[in-house]
C-alpha cells in the first residue's frame, strides 16, 4: 500500500461464512444514528398560548432586522400570523414587506392568497387591482385576477379586468385567454370583435389564420373567406409580402378544399406561387403537390411535381453553379416540361412561356464558364453549348438562333491551347442540314487551320467522302499527313479510299511512302496492311518482296511465321490475268501454294533465329513448324521437326546478391552438336542403346533430346511471349 497500489491478496479461498447482500444492508440500517427531532410543545392555556406567541414574533422580528430585504422571512411571519388567525397582523407584516419590496410578485401572490384562505374577497379584489396597476406587464396577476372575479362569477368584472390588460397590449395567449373567456359564455360574437381587435394590435399570419378558423368553426363561412381576403389585401402582392404571408394562403387553401371547392383552393395555390421564388416556396410546393395528388388531375399533377423538381435544381445550382450535372437534368426537365405541354395541345402563349424558361437555363448554364484553361474542365460544360444549339435546331426551329449559340461556342474555347472537334463538326452538319455546303467547308477548313486534330480531319473526310468528293478527300489526306506523317492508320485509310476507287497504282505507292517514313506509330499494322492488300490482288512476288524487306528490318518470329504460312496459301491470280479469264464466271481461279518453299521459310527462320541465340522464339517457331506439318507433311516431317525441340533443364547460379537461384534453361540438340561433338557421339550412342534396350522388353529411358522435348514446349512458350511481345513486327496472326 505505501506505493499506491492494491494489497495483494494471498489467499483467494471462499470464506467459511458467507454474507449476503441483503445482511449488509440490514446492519447498515440498524446502525444508522436516529435524527434529532424537536420536542413537541403542547399549550395547555391561553397564558401559555399568548407567551409561546410573544416569543414567537420576537423571534420574527429578530429574523427580519437581521435579513430585512428576504422576502422569505417576511412570508414565514406573514402565514404565520395568518395561521393564528390573526389576520390584522398578517396584513399589517406583509404591508411591511410591501414597503421593503413592492415589486416582488411572490410577495403580492402570497398576500392575495392570505386574503382568499380567509374568505375576504374584497381585500383580494383591491390587492389585485393594487397588483397589477403596481406591475401592469406580469401576466401572472392578471391571470389570477380574471380567475378570481369568474370564479366568483362575476363575468363582467372579468371581462372589465380583460379590457384593462388589453389596454396594454400583451401577448398572444393573453389574447387568447381572453377569446376563450367569450367562448365558454358562448358570447361568439364579442370573439370574433376581439379578433379584429387582436389583428389590430398584431397583425401576424398566424393571428389572422387563427380568426379564420374560428370563423369557420363557428360556421360563418363567408365571414372566414372575407378575413383571408382582408389578410391577402393587408400583406399586398410584392415578393417579400408574399412570402411572410405563406401560412395565410396555406391556411385559405385548406379551408376551400374542407368546403370542396377545389377550383378556389388551386386558384389560391397558382397566385401565391406565381408570385414567389422557386427557392422561397418549397412548403407552400409541398402542400400544392399534396393537393394535387388528392384532387387534381394527371395534367395539373404533373406541373406540380415539375415545379417542385425546380425548386430542387435551383437549390443545387445556388450551391455550386459549375456542377454541370444539375444543369444538364435541369435542361432536360425544362424540354420535357415542353414537350408535355406540345402533347397536351397548349396554347402558344404557353408554349412560348415554356421555350423561354427553357432558355433561361441554358442561358444561366452556358454563362457558368470553367475556372482556368485545362480541357478536363470544359468537357462536360461544352456539351452544355452542343445541347442548346439542337435544341434551338430541332425545337423552336430557330436556325438563326442556333447558328448563333454555335459561333458563341466557339469563340468562348480558347483554341490556341484545346479544341473541341465534336463543337466543329457538328456546327458543319448543322450547315449542310441548312444546304449551305460551302459554310460548312469554310467552318471545318477553318477549323484545321486554327486547330488541327486528328478527328477534325477524320470528320471532314469522313463528310466528303459521303458526298461522293474523292478529290476533296485526297486532298484532305494529303494534308492530314503532312500534319502526322507517323499515323499508320491515316496512311491504311488513305490507300484503303483508293483501293475502293481501283486506283491500285496510286494505293501501292500510297503504301510505298508510309512504309519509307523514319517514324510511324504502328509500322507492324502498315506493314501488314500493305501485304495483305498485295495477297488479295494475288501477286506473290509483290507480297514475297514485302516480307523479304520486313524480315530485313525487323526478322521477329510472328514474320517468318506469316511469311512461310504465306507461301503454302492458294492465292487468286493476279487481277491483269484474272480480266483474262472468262468474265462471265463468279468463281476466282486460285494458284496452289508451294509447300516446299514454306519449309525453306521455316528453315531460314530456324537459322536466323539460331544466329542470334534467341531460344523462346525458335520453341514458338518450331511450333507453328510443327502443326504446319501436321496438316501438310507425313509423319517423317513431324518427328523431323519434333526432334528439334529443346530439354529444359534447371541451372543454379549465384545472382547478383550472391544468393543461389534456380533457372530453367534449353539445350537444343544442333547447338549440342556443334559445340560438344564429343558428348554428342555418347548421347547418340546411349539412344540406340536405348531403343535396342526397348525392343527387348527392358524398360530405359527414352532419347534424351526426343524424350525430353514433351515438357519443353510450355516453359519456351512462356518465355517466347515475355520476350515477343517487346518487339514491333507483323504477322497474319495479328
Amino acid at each position: 500500500m505505501q506505493d499506491g497500489r492494491a494489497p495483494r491478496i494471498k489467499n483467494r479461498a471462499p470464506a467459511a461464512i458467507q454474507v449476503t447482500a441483503e445482511q449488509l444492508l440490514r446492519d447498515a440500517q440498524e446502525r444508522q444514528e436516529s435524527q434529532f427531532r424537536a420536542p413537541k410543545q403542547r399549550v395547555e392555556d391561553f397564558e401559555e398560548l399568548h407567551e409561546y406567541r410573544g416569543r414567537k414574533r420576537e423571534e420574527f422580528e429578530k429574523r427580519i432586522r437581521q435579513t430585512r430585504g428576504s422576502i422569505k422571512e417576511w412570508l414565514q411571519y406573514a402565514n404565520w400570523e395568518a395561521s393564528q388567525g390573526e389576520y390584522a397582523r398578517s396584513r399589517s407584516v406583509f404591508e411591511r414587506a410591501l414597503d421593503v419590496d413592492p415589486r416582488s410578485v411572490q410577495l403580492w401572490l402570497s398576500y392575495t392568497e392570505m386574503e382568499l384562505k380567509g374568505r375576504n374577497v374584497q381585500h383580494s379584489r383591491n390587492l389585485f387591482d393594487r397588483a397589477v396597476t403596481l406591475l401592469p406587464r406580469v401576466d401572472q396577476l392578471w391571470y389570477k385576477y380574471v380567475y378570481l372575479e369568474e370564479l366568483l362569477q362575476n363575468v363582467p368584472g372579468a371581462r372589465q379586468v380583460f379590457e384593462r390588460w388589453m389596454a396594454w397590449e400583451p401577448d398572444d395567449k393573453a389574447w387568447q385567454a381572453y377569446i376563450k373567456l367569450e367562448q365558454r359564455y358562448n358570447e361568439l360574437d364579442r370573439a370574433s370583435a376581439i379578433y379584429e381587435r387582436w389583428v389590430a394590435v398584431r397583425p401576424e399570419p398566424r393571428v389572422w389564420v387563427k380568426w379564420g378558423k374560428f370563423e369557420e368553426e363557428r360556421s360563418r363561412l363567408d365571414k372566414a373567406r372575407e378575413v383571408f381576403q382582408t389578410a391577402v389585401n393587408f400583406f399586398g402582392d410584392n415578393e417579400e409580402s408574399i412570402e411572410k404571408a405563406q401560412a395565410i394562403f396555406n391556411a385559405f387553401a385548406k379551408m376551400e378544399t374542407r368546403l370542396k371547392e377545389y377550383e378556389r383552393a388551386r386558384v389560391i395555390y397558382k397566385f401565391a406561387l406565381s408570385h414567389l421564388p422557386r427557392s422561397k416556396s418549397a412548403a407552400l410546393y409541398a402542400a400544392y403537390t399534396k393537393f394535387e395528388k388528392q384532387h387534381g388531375t394527371k395534367t395539373t399533377l404533373e406541373s406540380t411535381v415539375l415545379g417542385k423538381r425546380r425548386i430542387q435544381y435551383e437549390d443545387e445550382v445556388a450551391q455550386d453553379g459549375r456542377n454541370y450535372d444539375v444543369w444538364f437534368d435541369y435542361s432536360r426537365l425544362e424540354e420535357g416540361a415542353l414537350k408535355d405541354l406540345r402533347e397536351e395541345g397548349a396554347t402558344g402563349e404557353e408554349k412560348e412561356a415554356a421555350i423561354g424558361r427553357v432558355r433561361e437555363v441554358y442561358e444561366r448554364a452556358v454563362a457558368q464558364v470553367p475556372p482556368g484553361s485545362e480541357k478536363k474542365h470544359w468537357r462536360r460544360y461544352i456539351f452544355l453549348w452542343l445541347n442548346y444549339a439542337l435544341f434551338e435546331e430541332l425545337e423552336t426551329k430557330d436556325f438563326a438562333r442556333a447558328r448563333q449559340v454555335y459561333q458563341t461556342a466557339i469563340k468562348l474555347v480558347p483554341h490556341k491551347q484545346f479544341t473541341f472537334a465534336k463543337l466543329w463538326l457538328l456546327y458543319a452538319r448543322f450547315e449542310i442540314r441548312r444546304l449551305d455546303l460551302p459554310a460548312a467547308r469554310k467552318i471545318l477548313g477553318a477549323a484545321i487551320g486554327m486547330c488541327p486534330k486528328e478527328a477534325l480531319f477524320k470528320g471532314y473526310i469522313q463528310l466528303e467522302f459521303d458526298l461522293r468528293e474523292f478529290d476533296r478527300v485526297r486532298m484532305l489526306y494529303e494534308k492530314y499527313l503532312e500534319f502526322d506523317p507517323s499515323n499508320s492508320p491515316a496512311w491504311i485509310k488513305y490507300a484503303e479510299v483508293e483501293t475502293q476507287l481501283e486506283d491500285f497504282s496510286r494505293t501501292r505507292a500510297i503504301f510505298e511512302l508510309g512504309v519509307s517514313q523514319p517514324q510511324l506509330s504502328m509500322p507492324e499494322l502498315l506493314w501488314k496492311a500493305y501485304i495483305d492488300f498485295e495477297t488479295e490482288e494475288g501477286e506473290r512476288e509483290k507480297a514475297r518482296s514485302l516480307y523479304e524487306r520486313l524480315l530485313a528490318l525487323s526478322g521477329h518470329v510472328k514474320v517468318w511465321i506469316s511469311y512461310a504460312l504465306f507461301e503454302a496459301t492458294p492465292l487468286s491470280l493476279p487481277r491483269s490475268e484474272r480480266e483474262e479469264e472468262d468474265e462471265d464466271s463468279d468463281e476466282i481461279p486460285m494458284v496452289e501454294g508451294d509447300i516446299g518453299k514454306a519449309r525453306e521459310v521455316f528453315d531460314r527462320a530456324y537459322k536466323d533465329l539460331k544466329s542470334k541465340g534467341l531460344k523462346a522464339e525458335r520453341v514458338a517457331l518450331l511450333e507453328s513448324w510443327k502443326a504446319f506439318e501436321e496438316t501438310n507433311g507425313d509423319e517423317g516431317d513431324v518427328a523431323k521437326v519434333q526432334g528439334m525441340f529443346p530439354i529444359v533443364s534447371r541451372k543454379r547460379k549465384e545472382d547478383e546478391s550472391g544468393q543461389v537461384v534456380e533457372d530453367w534453361d534449353m539445350v537444343f540438340a544442333d547447338d549440342e552438336r556443334e559445340s560438344n561433338p564429343t558428348s554428342f557421339k555418347f548421347l547418340q550412342m546411349a539412344h540406340e542403346w536405348a531403343k535396342r534396350s526397348k525392343a527387348g522388353g527392358a524398360t530405359a529411358p527414352s532419347s534424351l533430346f526426343t524424350g525430353a522435348s514433351q515438357s519443353a514446349p510450355s516453359q519456351a512458350e512462356r518465355q517466347a511471349k515475355g520476350d515477343a511481345e517487346s518487339d514491333v513486327a507483323s504477322s497474319d496472326e495479328e
